[in-house]
């Protein structure tokens, strides 16, 4: 199998291309996401979550799937994997390339498009691919894409639709209808996920749900401590299993 036929140019005008294509976009996006002690654990989660499922040693071949900033591939690559960041926008990518001499680590990184991946089946070990699929214009093609190249392991995360993100998911959908210039991403249930990992011939063998009330929220009342405390009360009310999100899933072959 070879990789999949790419994007129709017409699509480039989506959202979730042009959005990305401007530099003021790409040098704010890790102040915006990652900003603050909210942002900060954000990153934190993250990085332990990836190092549990992927097991980065210097033996592992992970792909970074939407690498953005680059990120989630530079805290494998310190643990010693070995990576490669591909993202359709070239002004993320030239922050990452930026954050990674900086850091100290040696990735390659290109542009490459989430639904057609340049790289042949079971290529790399496991692949690894963050708030793409929320925004994705064919979010099934990227997942299938995953699990084409992967051998092992895929990690995938996204808005759940039993969340608050839902409510605000809908109103930006219905913006984007009257020609407004919005992020609209969407909300997936694992259900849903579930089933396109195993058209791909994989499982989901770990679910991660992060916060029950929204992130925004947590950021705009900026007390961390509280967060916590909040958090921790909904969770052991059973809330954060049902309504948590982001939801991250880890699925296997």
């Amino acid at each position: 199998m070879t990789p999949s036929d790419p994007v129709p140019a017409p699509k480039r005008d989506h959202y979730s291309y042009a959005h990305y294509a401007n530099p003021a976009v790409a040098e704010g996006f890790d102040a915006l996401r990652f900003s603050g002690d909210v942002g900060r654990f954000l990153l934190e989660e993250q990085a332990r979550l990836l190092e549990a499922a992927l097991d980065p040693s210097p033996a592992r071949r992970i792909l970074d799937v939407g690498t953005g900033t680059g990120r989630a591939a530079i805290g494998l690559a310190r643990r010693g994997a070995r990576v490669t960041g591909l993202d359709a926008s070239i002004e993320m990518i030239g922050v990452a390339r930026v954050r990674a001499a900086d850091a100290g680590v040696r990735i390659p990184f290109a542009v490459a498009d989430a639904h057609a991946l340049p790289l042949p089946d079971r290529s790399v070990d496991a692949a690894v691919s963050l708030r793409v699929i929320m925004h994705a214009l064919d979010w099934r093609r990227c997942i299938a894409e995953l699990c084409r190249v992967s051998r092992w392991r895929v990690v995938v995360d996204f808005p759940s639709s039993r969340s608050f993100a839902a409510i605000e998911s809908a109103v930006r959908r219905r913006r984007l209808a009257r020609g407004e210039k919005v992020e609209a991403y969407r909300v997936l249930s694992v259900r849903e996920v579930s089933e396109a990992f195993a058209a791909g011939g994989f499982r989901i063998v770990d679910v991660r749900r992060q916060f029950v009330l929204p992130i925004a929220l947590h950021k705009r009342i900026d007390r961390f401590g509280a967060t916590l405390a909040c958090e921790r009360v909904l969770a052991a009310l059973g809330a954060l299993r049902v309504f948590g999100s982001p939801v991250t899933v880890v699925a296997e072959r």
